[in-house]
């Protein structure tokens, strides 16, 4: 199984649009296997978009990702990493996918309410940024039988 991590933006959070993403999740047929709600601070925003430091768009991701308390999931399954970012959407939600979470709750590229792992070495170190190991549980997953094939 395919781990990613999912994190519910502070415009998520503030529009109170975290159950709507969850239950988008769930209802696809993901697993949620670690959750919580916190505020990121500077540095750890620094650390976890460290691949665009230096572009011009980097200090506003950092302003806007601690303006605001975030809920951040590991969510696993399997493919899980290309079916939350289809799930979400291109970045910019005008050009995003109709059905998906960003085009049809999010309002501008910054404001886009969710952000997915791309890959699995960034899934596995994003992880590690927000979980430690022991937070992250492992159960049996019932309704996959009727799910997964």
């Amino acid at each position: 199984m395919e781990r990613t991590l999912v994190i519910a933006k502070p415009d998520a959070v503030q529009r109170g649009l975290v159950g709507e993403i969850v239950s988008r999740i769930e209802r696809r047929g993901l697993k949620l296997v670690a959750m919580k709600m916190l505020q990121i601070d500077e540095a750890l925003a620094r650390r976890h978009y460290g691949v665009h430091e230096g572009k011009p768009f980097f200090e506003s991701l950092v302003a806007f990702i601690t303006s605001a308390p975030v809920v951040v999931m590991v969510v696993e399954g399997p493919r899980a990493i290309e079916t939350v970012r289809a799930m979400m959407g291109a970045t910019d939600p005008l050009k995003a996918a109709p059905g998906t979470i960003r085009a049809d709750l999010a309002m501008d590229v910054q404001h886009n309410l969710v952000h997915g792992s791309d890959g699995p070495e960034t899934a596995a170190q994003e992880i590690a940024l927000f979980f430690r190991e022991e937070e992250i549980l492992t159960w049996t997953h019932d309704v996959a039988r009727w799910v997964l094939q």
